[in-house]
């Protein structure tokens, strides 16, 4: 059983950054790919950014391409998501899930951890 605990949520001016942490336990996070969520209110959670095991393919949503970021340390058993250039409609719960293999897709998840609040003021 894995558990994953996001941090580095909060509220930014529009044009800003924020780097969103994963912190795994219960397991080896280098056994999973990792991804990013969003869901903001009212609406689905849909697919931010994932990174395959060995950090060698990474996936991204045409509306973060370019400003966002995802990474992993393995040897702490983190994923990271680089926010840069924040729009107000970043603004989401920010979730972190693990799968068996690279996915984009919510269902795939295998864990996920509660989320982190991204508020992004115009």
């Amino acid at each position: 059983q894995v558990q994953l605990v996001e941090s580095g949520g909060g509220l930014v001016q529009a044009g800003g950054s924020l780097r969103l942490s994963c912190a795994a336990s219960g397991g080896t996070s280098s056994s999973y790919a990792m991804g990013w969520f969003r869901q903001a209110p009212g609406k689905e959670r849909e697919f931010v950014a994932a990174i395959s095991r060995c950090s060698g393919i990474t996936r991204y949503a045409d509306s973060v391409k370019g400003r966002f970021t995802i990474s992993r340390d393995n040897a702490k058993n983190t994923v990271y998501l680089q926010m840069n250039d924040l729009k107000p409609e970043d603004t989401a719960v920010y979730y972190c899930g693990a799968s068996t293999l690279l996915t984009t897709q919510k269902n795939d998840m295998d864990y996920w951890g509660k989320g982190t609040l991204v508020t992004v003021s115009s």
